[in-house]
C-alpha cells in the first residue's frame, strides 16, 4: 500500500463570554478523526476552569458539554493535524445514484431539514437543472450556479435564514451558500450533507479577512461522498472537518441553552510552517455569524 502524502495544519479557536447567568453549552470545534490522518497536541482549556464532558453525537461528531458560570470566561481549543496533501477528490464521470439503489443510511440526506428547505425549492431546482445530465455534471452545475448567483456578504443573514431565503435575497456567507446548494441538490434527489470545519489558505491567495470557520457540502454520487464548495467553487487542500449533519443546526460551533452572546472570537487554520498564534494576540471582535 502506498504511503499517503500529508501536510500539517494548525487549527484552533477561542471564544470569550461575559455572562450574567449560568448557561449550558455544547461545543463542536474538534476535528473528526475520520477526516484527518493524525491529531497531536490537542488541548481544550477553559478559564476559569469548568468540568467538560465529551460524547459523540449520532452523526459521529465530537461534542463537549459544559456550563459557564456568570462573569467573563474563555474557551480555547488548539491542535496540530496531519491531512492528505492532495486537493479534494473529483470524478467528472461519476454516475448518478438512483434513489432505489441508495444505501439506507444515505436516504436521510435526501430530505428537507430546518435550513435546507428543499421541498420549497423543488420546482425551482428542476426548472434550473432538470435538463442537465444526472450525476457529477448536475451537482457541479448546482454548485456553480450558487457560486455565481449569490454574493458573499457578511451580516446579510441570521439564525432564521434558510435556503429559500438565500435564493430570494441572493446574499449570504458560506453557511448560506452551502444551505442553498444542499437544498437544490436534495430537491433533485441527490443526497447532500452539510460540513463545517477549518479551511486554511493553502495554495490560494491569502484572504485579508480574519480567519474563520468554513462550511461546504458533501454530495453522494458514483457510490460515495465527494466534497463540493459552493462558496469557493474550487478543489482545495487542507480541509479539516469538524462536523457533518443535515445542516448548520446539527454542527453549530456553539449550541447554547440560554442567551450567551459572544464578546469575542478568533479562529486559526494555517500550515504549521506559519508562525503560531500568540496568547497575547487580541481576539477578533465583530460579526460572529460570518460562517
Amino acid at each position: 500500500m502506498s504511503e499517503v502524502s500529508s501536510r500539517r495544519v494548525r487549527v484552533g479557536c477561542e471564544f470569550v463570554h461575559d455572562l450574567s447567568w449560568p448557561v449550558s453549552l455544547v461545543l463542536q470545534v474538534e476535528p473528526r478523526l475520520d477526516s484527518v490522518l493524525t491529531v497531536s497536541g490537542d488541548r481544550l482549556d477553559t478559564d476559569p476552569f469548568v468540568q467538560v464532558h465529551g460524547y459523540t453525537d449520532l452523526y459521529g461528531n465530537v461534542c463537549r458539554r459544559l456550563t459557564l458560570d456568570p462573569g467573563r470566561s474563555h474557551i480555547r481549543y488548539e491542535a496540530e493535524v496531519d491531512v492528505a496533501a492532495a486537493v479534494d477528490d473529483a470524478d467528472a464521470g461519476a454516475a448518478p445514484s438512483p434513489v432505489a439503489g441508495l444505501p439506507d443510511e444515505v436516504l436521510h440526506y435526501t430530505l428537507a431539514s430546518r435550513y435546507c428547505d428543499s421541498d420549497r425549492l423543488a420546482n425551482t431546482a428542476w426548472g434550473l437543472f432538470g435538463s442537465v445530465p444526472e450525476g457529477w455534471a448536475r451537482i457541479q452545475a448546482v454548485v456553480e450556479w450558487v457560486n455565481s448567483n449569490v454574493t458573499f456578504t457578511i451580516g446579510s443573514s441570521n439564525t432564521g435564514t434558510g435556503a429559500s431565503d438565500v435564493y430570494l435575497q441572493r446574499r449570504g456567507v458560506c453557511r448560506d451558500f452551502t444551505h442553498l446548494a444542499i437544498a437544490l441538490l436534495r430537491a433533485l434527489n441527490v443526497p447532500a450533507r452539510y460540513c463545517f470545519g477549518y479551511l486554511p489558505d493553502i495554495d490560494v491567495p491569502i484572504s485579508p479577512e480574519p480567519m474563520d470557520f468554513a462550511a461546504w457540502l458533501e454530495a453522494y454520487v458514483g457510490g460515495r461522498w465527494y466534497t463540493f464548495d459552493p462558496r469557493n467553487n474550487a478543489r482545495r487542500t487542507g480541509r479539516v472537518v469538524i462536523g457533518r449533519g443535515r445542516d448548520a443546526l446539527d454542527v453549530a460551533m456553539l449550541t447554547s441553552y440560554g442567551r450567551a452572546p459572544l464578546t469575542a472570537m478568533r479562529v486559526v487554520a494555517e500550515p504549521v510552517a506559519a508562525s503560531p498564534w500568540s496568547s497575547s494576540s487580541p481576539p477578533v471582535v465583530g460579526d460572529f455569524g460570518s460562517l
